[in-house]
């Protein structure tokens, strides 16, 4: 099983974290398997940019990204060129580290 590298964040994970996850499986969703909350306002259903993830390593071995998720992330804050939205990042078998943003497009934090 790869293994994501979560780089430390003041509110979801502040002395970073390692995690298994099987192949398949989105980032977002072995995130919220393993209690790092990210925010995921639209349930994981690529309608909005919440659970936007800077990929610092493994990107190329992601699942491809398609043009919603491309469209999407033009509205991320702090996009960079290896920016991926996490609902829609598939691991394969490679590790990744990610590094999830300061700050989300999301005003109002909801309860998950």
């Amino acid at each position: 099983m790869p293994i994501i590298k979560i780089l430390p964040h003041a509110e979801y994970c502040p002395e970073g974290a390692q995690i298994e996850a099987p192949g398949g499986t989105s980032i977002c969703e072995a995130l919220l398997d393993h209690h790092i909350e990210i925010e995921h306002a639209c349930e994981l259903s690529c309608a909005c940019t919440t659970c936007h993830v800077i990929v610092r390593q493994g990107f190329a071995s992601l699942g491809a990204m398609d043009e919603s998720e491309e469209d999407l992330l033009d509205r991320a804050w702090g996009l960079e060129p290896n920016s991926r939205l996490s609902c829609q990042a598939i691991l394969s078998n490679q590790d990744v580290t990610i590094e999830i943003p300061k700050y989300t497009i999301n005003h109002a934090k909801e309860e998950h």
